[in-house]
């Protein structure tokens, strides 16, 4: 950027893992960001549930956010398998339709991949609306070049701001449910989760499960 520039302010709305992600990559490329979130900190909440795979690519770009590269290795466990299964109930039929040996994926649960990006950011940046905020009457404004709702696919700042928008069809994405069955490999879970899965060995495991999404067309 040139010596007295401006520098171009980006507005993120909920600071999910892709809003502080895009928060992050803004801020590097020189931007002011202001992130509205309900609440000014990490989540916080039982680590296990929904969780991420990251992709090789993924996992260079938050090394590269990280003082610590090796912080990323600390809260995620490798995903060196990738195997789609097609199941006939019916006739209790099961064959694979693809399988991937060299995977290279690393899972971590959300609340610690989004606290390991959070804690890379300046803390003054987010901008918290509670539910008291929220009953007043106060208008705040918060002007800026950039908008970026990062509050989902059914994005309220969306339908505010674009509300005919219509949304497509483009793909799906897989939660990872993990489950550390570590110290309790004979309940009724796990006993489920080895019947369908036997090539499954011990300690902690993901489990993909298929969503599918819409997301806005444009």
């Amino acid at each position: 950027m040139r010596e007295g520039m401006r520098k171009p302010k980006a507005i993120i709305v909920v600071g999910s893992i892709a809003g502080i992600s895009c928060t992050k990559a803004l801020i590097l490329a020189g931007w002011d960001v202001v992130v509205i979130e309900k609440i000014r900190g990490p989540p916080t909440g039982n680590p296990t549930g929904a969780g991420i795979a990251l992709h090789p690519l993924s996992q260079k770009i938050v090394k590269s956010w990280l003082h610590q590269p090796d912080l990323l290795h600390n809260i995620t466990l490798p995903l060196t398998i990738d195997q789609n299964r097609a199941v006939d109930q019916e006739k209790n039929i099961c064959r694979i339709l693809a399988r991937d040996e060299n995977f290279n994926y690393l899972q971590a649960h959300w609340t610690d991949l989004h606290s390991l990006i959070y804690n890379t950011l300046p803390p003054e940046i987010f901008f918290g609306v509670t539910s008291k905020n929220l009953k007043t009457d106060e208008v705040i404004d918060i002007a800026g070049d950039l908008l970026v709702a990062a509050d989902g696919s059914r994005s309220s700042v969306r339908q505010t701001f674009l509300p005919d928008s219509k949304l497509r069809y483009t793909g799906y994405c897989a939660w990872m449910g993990v489950f550390d069955f570590s110290e309790n490999e004979n309940s009724e879970t796990i006993q489920g989760i080895r019947k369908a899965y036997p090539e499954l060995g011990n300690g902690v495991h993901a489990v993909r499960v298929i969503v599918e999404l819409e997301v806005g067309a444009n």
